[in-house]
């Protein structure tokens, strides 16, 4: 994110929290080789100050000072901003316990030491690639106008960030005209692609549905127009 909390995500961020200086300087050399902009914290206490939620993935050494690897992720899991960055755990103890541990934590990754720098760029590639993957399915589960937005995935229609109550129906047709915004369907054409095969349902529904749509949508109601004689669409 930027100093506004976006997010800029052409150059990946990367923050190395480790309490040995030379190895955060020496994977921050070979991660900016990859193209990856990289900062270095010693201590979890330093990382803590900084702006966790600009970063895209984030390398943690176990053992460290006051407040460990293990600590540090158990408080920026409680955290909305920060509950969803990829974390790879960097550490000298490889036991089972310990890896649960880490994994339990929302761990993407668990590295033991010594590690070859090329592992260590290997399993960044891979956690970012594995996050980008998330993200564009999650976008494509979202269709949104402005402050509009229906989560076709989870079956939830939002205002302002505030759920709006909508029956099956009156969803199917408002994800009908959002992802085909400005194309005007008939109702016959909404009929039969949003009850089928359902029997005894008269014209009169449709314009029912859409008329509680545009009530509950609140200003975006007007975005939903009829054209007289053809049917509806929305607009911007």
């Amino acid at each position: 994110m930027d100093n506004f909390g976006k997010k800029v995500m052409d150059v990946p961020k990367i923050l190395v929290v480790d309490d040995e200086e030379d190895l955060c300087e020496i994977l921050k050399f070979n991660l900016e080789i990859e193209g990856y902009e990289v900062d270095t914290a010693f201590s979890a206490e330093e990382a803590l100050k900084m702006n966790i939620p600009s970063y895209q993935l984030l390398l943690l050494d176990v053992m460290m000072g006051e407040i460990s690897g293990f600590k540090m992720a158990s408080i920026l899991r409680k955290s909305e901003d920060t509950a969803n960055i990829p974390i790879i755990f960097l550490t000298a103890k490889d036991t089972e316990n310990d890896m649960l541990t880490g994994f339990n934590l929302g761990a993407d990754d668990y590295i033991s030491k010594p590690f070859s720098i090329r592992q260590v760029v290997a399993r960044v590639k891979a956690v970012l690639r594995r996050t980008t993957d998330k993200e564009k399915n999650a976008e494509n589960d979202l269709l949104v106008y402005e402050t509009l937005s229906l989560d076709t995935k989870r079956i939830k229609a939002s205002v302002d960030g505030k759920e709006v109550p909508l029956t099956k129906k009156e969803f199917e047709i408002l994800k009908l005209l959002l992802e085909n915004k400005g194309n005007v369907f008939s109702r016959e054409e909404i009929l039969s692609r949003i009850w089928k095969d359902e029997v005894y349902v008269l014209d009169r529904t449709i314009d029912v549905n859409i008329t509680r749509l545009r009530k509950k949508i609140g200003v975006y109601g007007k975005n939903i127009v009829t054209r007289l004689g053809f049917g509806y669409c929305f607009e911007s």
